[in-house]
């Protein structure tokens, strides 16, 4: 899983959020940034409305949290997002000699290039920092 550190870079640098069954996310708030919550429509699910989208915690007696703006949370793409993100741009994954991992891609305009880390998501993470860099 990519850190709050690394999520939180990607949401400054403008990738979007459109909550969906199955996205891990953090709640901003100091008093709850070690807490990570799945969406899933038993427990968390996104309500969509006029005023925007809020995060509703169903049944869950021992929070004192019934909703949140998503926009009070922080996004915690899976591996397979962040891959999506990186659209044709991504070339491969591939297990580093160090025991890290690997991903190369091709930025427009750029030789390709990887990025490494332990974590195939951060590796993923980077990449994407890097594209939407480049697109600006």
């Amino acid at each position: 899983m990519i850190s709050r550190e690394t999520a939180d870079r990607l949401a400054s640098a403008g990738v979007t959020w459109q909550p969906r069954e199955g996205d891990r996310f953090s709640v901003r708030a100091h008093d709850l940034a070690g807490e990570i919550f799945t969406l899933a429509s038993m427990v968390v699910e996104a309500r969509d409305y006029p005023s925007g989208t809020l995060l509703a915690f169903n049944g869950t007696t021992e929070w004192a949290l019934d909703s949140l703006p998503a926009s009070n949370a922080l996004w915690l793409p899976r591996e397979d997002q962040l891959r999506e993100l990186l659209g044709s741009t991504f070339r491969s994954l591939a297990r580093s000699s160090w025991g890290g991992y690997s991903v190369l891609v091709e930025i427009p305009g750029q030789p390709e290039r990887a990025f490494t880390h332990e974590d195939p998501e951060e590796a993923y993470a980077a990449a994407l920092l890097a594209l939407v860099q480049a697109a600006r």
